[in-house]
């Protein structure tokens, strides 16, 4: 069976979640995933036992995880040597215009820094978690989010994440490991027992 290793960094949860249904969506077509949030994996060598990779993102004021491209940067050899796929995860990639290409550039900086070229990127939005922030946290992400024209009422949560665009990012990332001659095997379990997609 071909095993897919998905790795995140996420700081407020969407970038799990968002790992989590990509995940279901891999597993769904019988592969079996591994999902790991980067702090967790310190060996170099975790790589070696799987046959394909995921690693996904969540961007924090400009920026992802220094640990996140650490943990690429310290892999790009074995990276190289499978299928692998990365997502980015910001407020950006909900925006239009400049806003959207804002989350472009930071999803091709970060690969540009670690030096990484998979074979699939993409970027998703993410969401506004205004209730579970601290004060100062929560005046800073208004801000931010006022200034860019999006919502700014603090007393409630905001998900922006297009979840039909996360599974054809799982789809085609199953496609592209068929590609390199990996069988897939379809899923015979019952609906009902298989892992529920998140809403």
């Amino acid at each position: 069976m071909v095993r897919v290793l998905i790795v995140y960094s996420s700081v407020d949860g969407q970038t799990a979640r968002i790992a989590k249904r990509v995940a279901d969506g891999l597993r769904e077509s019988g592969l079996e995933v591994t999902l790991h949030p980067a702090w967790r994996l310190d060996a170099p060598w975790e790589i070696e036992t799987h046959d394909a990779v995921v690693v996904g993102g969540s961007v924090r004021f400009g920026h992802h995880a220094r640990e996140l491209e650490r943990w690429v940067r310290e892999r790009l050899e074995r990276l190289a040597a499978r299928p692998a796929a990365f997502f980015s995860v910001s407020m950006a990639a909900a925006g239009e215009g400049e806003r959207a290409r804002e989350a472009i550039r930071w999803r091709d900086e970060f690969l540009s820094r670690t030096g990484w070229k998979p074979a699939l990127a993409a970027s998703f939005a993410g969401a506004l978690r205004y209730t579970r922030y601290n004060p100062l946290l929560r005046m800073m992400m208004r801000f931010i989010s006022g200034r860019a024209g999006g919502d700014t009422d603090t007393s409630r949560d905001y998900e922006y994440t297009d979840w039909d665009a996360v599974d054809r990012f799982a789809a085609d990332f199953r496609t592209r490991i068929a590609a390199a001659g990996m069988p897939l095997r379809r899923d015979s379990r019952p609906a009902a027992l298989r892992s529920p997609a998140l809403a």
